[in-house]
């Protein structure tokens, strides 16, 4: 899978942009806060049709616009793909596919898969479970249509329970009735998730070890662990015996929505124990893992995102990742740095097919081969 350009309209410090990609190496150069990271973001939006980095969309129109668009023509095989993300402010978000507007958003993730690493990964570890969560149910959506669709409808009646648990308490009344229904239909798509996060980490954890032996050349064991009051249990028992919990804290304390994957180090929490180098070695470990789950089921590979990561990792681990782009382990890759004679120096014999953009104060121009 290609990504031979994309163009932007108002997205975020952007005016305008159009830029047309090689098909195995693209370095966006520039200064700090200049838009290198914002061209990854609209890649990522292409894709997930959302950002990366901000929860609002109304967020990644340009300051002073009330509107954005970002336009990106893909590849698979022989076929041509045209994607179109568009937000006016104050409507409705439309995502197209070769001129036809999608219906449902969640129809269009995992077609156009991508993996970003960013400084931000660590985050992962260092953060609440809601992140981990996120992470993992964005991965496992990318690979199975019918997860998603299920985390959707969970999420939804979750948040009409919850509602319905807050009127109780401001309305001093209380329908049992009511809350059983959404109970009944609340269950199934819980020990659905539940059972689907719990199969899905069977098969990750050892390819997840695999990639973490390579990147840091260390002995030490680590694992990932599925921390939740499902599966195996009753769901709609454990409802009924929270229930008198969740009339009183006004929310639903059981469920998927709760659970953690619990990242260890020699039976240890990385989080706890792990030093800042083996942390980030896990957080790439597990980056490289994503992308390895779904070259192999989707059979093409995502579009891998690298940000400002010769900034942020030592020589080692910069090193090893670049022999995997050497070894044609990646398909298509995009990078940000600061430096241009670092980019060059470290991707130096790598390939024939790079191209370098200057980007600078929300423009981009390409620039040749010094």
């Amino acid at each position: 899978m290609l990504l031979e350009n994309i163009s932007l309209l108002y997205f975020k410090n952007y005016d305008e942009a159009s830029i047309s990609f090689s098909p195995h190496i693209n370095c966006f150069i520039g200064d700090n806060g200049s838009g290198k990271t914002n061209l990854l973001d609209a890649i990522h939006y292409l894709s997930m049709t959302k950002s990366a980095f901000n929860s609002s969309d109304a967020q990644n129109i340009k300051q002073g616009e009330d509107y954005f668009m970002v336009r990106g023509l893909f590849k698979i095989e022989e076929e041509k793909h045209n994607v179109l993300c568009s937000l006016k402010q104050g409507q409705k978000k439309t995502v197209t596919h070769n001129k036809v507007v999608y219906e449902k958003m969640s129809d269009h993730i995992g077609r156009f898969p991508v993996v970003l690493v960013s400084p931000y990964d660590t985050d992962l570890i260092r953060e609440g479970s809601e992140e981990r969560r996120k992470y993992f149910d964005s991965l496992i959506s990318q690979l199975h249509h019918t997860y998603l669709e299920q985390l959707i409808q969970y999420n939804y009646l979750l948040k009409q329970r919850n509602s319905l648990l807050k009127q109780f308490a401001e309305r001093h009344y209380f329908d049992r009735d009511y809350l059983h229904i959404l109970n009944e239909q609340l269950v199934p798509f819980g020990e659905q998730l539940a059972q689907a996060r719990q199969s899905f980490l069977e098969n990750f954890v050892s390819i997840f070890q695999k990639h973490y032996r390579h990147i840091s050349d260390s002995n030490e064991h680590v694992s990932l662990t599925y921390k939740s009051q499902l599966p195996g249990a009753n769901f709609a028992q454990q409802l009924l015996q929270n229930e008198r919990k969740d009339l009183a804290l006004q929310r639903t304390t059981v469920g998927p929505h709760k659970d953690d994957f619990v990242f260890l180090m020699d039976d240890l929490p990385v989080k706890n124990f792990g030093s800042q180098g083996q942390q980030k070695s896990f957080v790439i470990a597990l980056k490289l893992a994503h992308f390895e789950v779904i070259a192999t089921q989707q059979q093409h590979k995502p579009l891998l995102l690298l940000d400002d990561i010769f900034d942020r990792l030592d020589e080692k681990r910069i090193t090893k990742l670049m022999q995997m782009v050497a070894d044609h382990t990646f398909g298509q890759i995009f990078l940000t740095d600061t430096h241009l004679d670092r980019t060059d120096k470290i991707l130096q014999n790598l390939s024939d097919q790079i191209r370098r953009f200057e980007v600078k104060q929300g423009e981009v121009r390409e620039i040749g081969k010094g």
